[in-house]
């Protein structure tokens, strides 16, 4: 419950310490308190295992607790005031320079200094009385907290799933004859493991107990055991539980000695058990990855055909299991809509006589339905409460417009969100605060992955990990995988090469969140509602309306981070008084939001590490950016911002700056001016227009920028120095993106003269004329995933040498090549999944060898006027699953019609087909292959 806010401010405080290291008066002070709330910690953990079973006290244990939060949140603040304070005399030597040249009795305000020492004393003095008051309310340390937590008394709310009827696992029957078929046959007659894998409340244990109880009674197994393995479990006490169940299945008695024997004796009982027998254990409710570390070797891998079923709901659980074992990996995801709400009907009138949901409330019943996104464990609850209900529409409308307080308070579901919970109470606590942060976004919104890691990046979430070259990035990233695997975020769209680039929350999850969003200080609140905040959140998402009532909160903010959804507007005012009182902010996130303007004020954000004004209509930045020295991600991506002012090169910690506009075939970047060597913690720089008097010299100062791993240029002229940017990203050994952009159709890009290309280089996009296809794309670029080539107008596209690339994924030719033929030849693009061909004038013929683009998924042919009909040899293509025509001639698509066109035969075992024609509005009009309006359209 305070986990994460104790933790994370003992994080700061160190690193806060190391700042204030020679100030010793303060430094002794703050150390000091750094102890205490260690010693807190440890009383802490065991306070919110306690209260997370909800035991009868837990009021009292949740009001200690909010007080330690508040504590942790208090001396971070009242150092940051510090900081501030000396900030102002002493910001032209930089933040960490003035901060070890600096004699504590020469700041001025010495009135100031002595409140803000008074406040570090008030804190101190607090932080101690509280760790004494632990004693008060019998806490334990760490080291016993698990014991204190098991010897209570507590009812487990999954114990019902193993009962449930068989209505309950409507539309999952594939996976159940999925999962019945690797238990009873297999590939072999080698003992293997069948894991079934999902969010909390998916069925995953309730479809296990049913085909374990039908295996049981098929007799082919000749013992078994379920056996629930939960979030802390001791091996030994697991293996005499599996020995008196193995046991109890053949009616024989259990070992007497069992109890005395130590874990390396089980483990010999049980091989010597299990060696001869066909076996069947199922171990429920798996959360530790090196679980099966634990107990492997207690199960004997005979060759009986013996069967190991786990349910988890953290993919990488299946995978750690990999290592030694078959595994089978059998993923249950949520039910599609109409299942979904058959099965709430089926629960809500299981005992009407007739079973059926009437006419007027089918509609309320798909409402519940989308709210529950398809999770069976809440379709049940929810069904089950409104069978109480019966026909009665108020009563269903009453319940589903106060759905969120029924479920923290409705004993039919209240349960619900405590099996979610497990997942929370699981995770390490930097993975809590990267969690919940997900708060910040409304319900179902869908969050760009990119624009995630950067926000928790700049809050401090992210740690850099000792003896690893990772980047923060690619650390943060990590996080959200782990979050993922482990099912408490769904990825919404995964791009070709495997990368999740948006990810969301079930609805149901996101309600936990907010349930637990104390633990960050985060408010999610509408702007009108403002004005009846009792404080001031650390953490503040404002979504809809006018956010005039901001204005009456902003006095003395500790607000650290600010995101606007959906806000109406922004009165000068408003943003006068964010930048005047919000001095703690360190992150604000305008994107999308109806702005116009920074004011100078921006300058007053000293601590602003993250700063977004993507989407928006802001045309400049103030001058005052330069006082920003710790921004690290500045994101201008499709504002109205076309050139920066020259003080943006004095952001020396600038990590991450995107600013372009786009329409369908090209990119425009903004104007820099001025000595940019110095952003020299550069990571990303995309995309900077080259259409400016200092672009030689920009060009030769870009090498200089050694950590840049992704570059985007655009204007680029044939005389613009290209040679030199040749000699620039030869420097740059950590790229892995490169974008290069010409003035226009016709200017030619030279490459040539570049010998040792950045060999981690991922993204390739080249767009402008080609002479020829650069040497030194060749099989030595061993990382690189994609290649995109605008207007390069070759005469010879060299399908071989693109072909032998090891890992390219993505090929995409748009105006790329002159000549009349494409010949995929055998042997080549191992492992390529997406073809595109676009505004090729002159081919006429497309051939694909019968062992050519095997792997290929998604094949788009654009305005390719003289080739005339689909190649037979797309049937060679036995992975397609999606093929787009964009632009061609009505006569080429009728050509595919079902019944009537001479080619359907080529296209009728791919999955999706679909035609993209430009409408007279010059807008495209998409038809899918099968759909009456394609027919209407072709006429």
């Amino acid at each position: 419950m305070a986990e994460v806010a104790v933790s994370l401010v003992l994080d700061r405080i160190y690193l806060l310490t190391q700042e204030l290291k020679l100030l010793r008066d303060v430094h002794k002070d703050v150390e000091d308190i750094k102890i205490e709330l260690e010693f807190i910690s440890s009383f802490q953990r065991d306070a919110d295992a306690r209260a997370a079973k909800e035991d009868h006290d837990s009021e009292g244990l949740k009001t200690w607790v909010k007080h330690i939060r508040e504590a942790a949140f208090r001396i971070e603040d009242v150092i940051i005031e510090y900081i501030l304070h000396v900030g102002k005399h002493h910001q032209q030597h930089g933040f960490r320079a003035f901060l070890g040249k600096i004699d504590f009795c020469s700041v001025k305000s010495m009135r100031k200094r002595h409140e803000i020492a008074m406040e570090i004393q008030e804190v101190k003095t607090l932080v101690r009385e509280m760790r004494e008051r632990s004693a008060g309310y019998g806490f334990n340390t760490l080291a016993s907290s698990s014991a204190a937590a098991e010897s209570k008394t507590w009812h487990d709310p999954r114990m019902g799933l193993h009962f449930v009827e068989n209505d309950v696992l409507l539309g999952i029957d594939s996976v159940k004859k999925e999962l019945v078929s690797k238990l009873n046959h297999g590939e072999s007659n080698q003992t293997c493991i069948v894991s079934l894998v999902g969010m909390g409340g998916v069925g995953k244990t309730t479809l296990a107990k049913k085909v374990f109880d039908e295996q049981i009674t098929t007799g082919k197994f000749d013992c078994h055991a379920w056996i629930t393995v939960s979030q802390s479990y001791k091996v030994e006490e697991l293996l005499k539980t599996m020995i008196r169940l193995l046991h109890k299945s053949r009616k024989e008695p259990s070992p007497s000695d069992v109890n005395a024997m130590d874990g390396e004796e089980l483990i010999s009982k049980l091989r010597e058990y299990l060696r001869d027998k066909r076996y069947l254990v199922v171990f429920d409710d798996v959360w530790k990855e090196d679980f099966w570390g634990d107990i492997e070797y207690a199960l004997f891998a005979n060759d009986k055909s013996s069967r190991i079923m786990l349910t988890t709901r953290n993919e990488n659980v299946a995978v750690f299991c990999k290592r030694s074992s078959l595994v089978h990996v059998l993923e249950l995801k949520p039910l599609p809509l109409e299942l979904a709400q058959e099965l709430l009907c089926k629960m809500a009138f299981q005992f009407d006589q007739d079973k059926q949901c009437p006419g007027e409330l089918k509609e309320l019943s798909f409402d519940f339905v989308k709210r529950c996104e398809g999770l069976p464990l809440a379709i049940v609850a929810i069904g089950g409460l409104l069978s109480t209900k019966g026909r009665d529409v108020g009563e269903w409308e009453k319940l589903h417009h106060g759905l969120k307080s029924q479920l923290e308070s409705n004993i039919h579901l209240t349960r619900i969100k405590k099996i979610l919970a497990f997942s929370y109470h699981d995770l390490p606590y930097h993975l809590k605060s990267c969690f919940l942060y997900l708060g910040m976004f409304p319900e179902d919104y869908v969050v760009n992955c990119a624009r995630l890691v950067r926000l928790w990046i700049a809050e401090g979430f992210v740690k850099q990990q000792q003896h690893s070259a990772a980047t923060l990035e690619e650390t943060a990233r990590e996080y959200l995988d782990e979050l993922i695997h482990r099912n408490l975020v769904q990825a919404d769209f995964v791009d070709f090469d495997g990368v999740v680039r948006k990810c969301r929350v079930h609805d149901l999850m996101h309600e936990v969140i907010l349930s637990k969003s104390d633990e960050l200080d985060l408010i999610q609140t509408s702007a009108e509602n403002l004005k009846s905040l009792h404080h001031t959140a650390r953490h503040l998402s404002i979504k809809n309306g006018s956010s005039n009532s901001l204005s009456r909160s902003t006095r003395s903010s500790k607000t650290h981070s600010v995101i606007f959804f959906e806000v109406n507007e922004f009165p000068k005012t408003l943003l006068k008084s964010i930048f005047s009182n919000f001095k703690h902010l360190k992150e604000l996130d305008f994107e999308g939001a109806p702005l116009k303007y920074l004011p100078e004020e921006l300058g007053n954000l000293l601590h602003l590490k993250y700063l977004s004004i993507r989407d928006t209509k802001v045309k400049r930045l103030p001058k005052s950016l330069a006082k920003l020295q710790n921004l690290e991600t500045l994101d201008l991506k499709r504002s109205l911002v076309h050139e920066l002012p020259i003080e943006i090169n004095k952001l020396s910690n600038l990590q991450h700056f995107i600013a372009y506009s786009e329409n369908y075939d090209t990119r425009k970047g903004v104007k820099i001016r001025g000595n940019v060597q110095s952003l020299n913690s550069l990571e990303k720089l995309y995309y900077v227009d080259m259409n400016a008097e200092n672009s030689f010299s920009f060009i030769n100062e870009l090498g200089r920028l050694k950590r840049l791993r992704k570059l985007g240029i655009t204007n680029l002229k044939s005389q613009g120095g290209n040679n030199t940017l040749c000699n620039a990203i030869e420097q740059m050994s950590h790229l892995e993106s490169l974008h290069i952009i010409t003035e226009n159709e016709d200017e030619l890009i030279q490459l040539q003269s570049m010998s040792s290309p950045p060999l981690l280089l991922y993204c390739l996009r080249l767009q402008g004329r080609l002479e020829k296809l650069p040497d030194w794309i060749n099989p030595q670029l061993k990382c690189l995933v994609r290649i995109r080539l605008y207007w390069s107008q070759l005469s010879d596209l060299p399908l071989r040498t693109l072909g032998e690339l090891p890992e390219l994924l993505e090929l995409c030719v748009y105006k790329g090549y002159n000549g009349a033929q494409l010949h995929f030849e055998d042997g080549y693009f191992p492992v390529l999944k997406v073809l595109m061909l676009e505004q090729l004038d002159r081919l006429n013929t497309l051939k694909i060898d019968e062992k050519a683009l095997c792997l290929v998924e998604t094949l788009l042919i654009g305005s390719c006027p003289r080739l005339e009909e689909l190649p037979s040899d797309i049937c060679n293509m036995k992975c397609l699953k999606l093929l787009e025509i964009s632009e061609m001639s009505t006569e080429f698509a009728r050509k595919m019609l079902p019944d009537v066109g001479q080619d359907h035969w080529k296209v009728q075992s791919i999955p999706e087909v679909y035609f993209y024609f430009v409408n007279k509005d010059e807008q495209y009009s998409t038809y899918k292959l099968g759909d009456s309006s394609l027919l209407e359209y072709l006429g």
